[in-house]
């Protein structure tokens, strides 16, 4: 199978709480991030094209990093986000997990 993923993926496993507008807060596990996106494992599934900020803690960060992210698949188990534009600090902290 042909990856289409522009970044590699690094294996984690940090709790995250997606913030979606005019909704409750769905919880769930990242279980792989990248610059480009991450795999969140939960049992809600969220619709193609859902925005939404992920609320977490990085390794590295004093404070939870909000990343603003667009719902790009799901299945059964959780569903693959793309992030927005990033700063530059979660971006280094991103970029870190992947070299561990």
């Amino acid at each position: 199978m042909h990856e289409k993923r522009q970044h590699a993926r690094a294996p984690v496993n940090l709790p995250v709480s997606c913030l979606i507008k005019d909704r409750p807060a769905v919880n769930g596990m990242a279980k792989d991030i990248s610059l480009g996106g991450m795999f969140i494992e939960s049992g809600e599934a969220l619709p193609f094209g859902l925005e939404l900020t992920i609320v977490l803690k990085l390794p590295g960060l004093p404070q939870e990093a909000r990343l603003p992210a667009v719902v790009r698949w799901a299945k059964p188990d959780g569903f693959g986000v793309q992030f927005g534009l990033l700063g530059a600090r979660e971006t280094h902290a991103i970029t870190e997990l992947q070299r561990h």
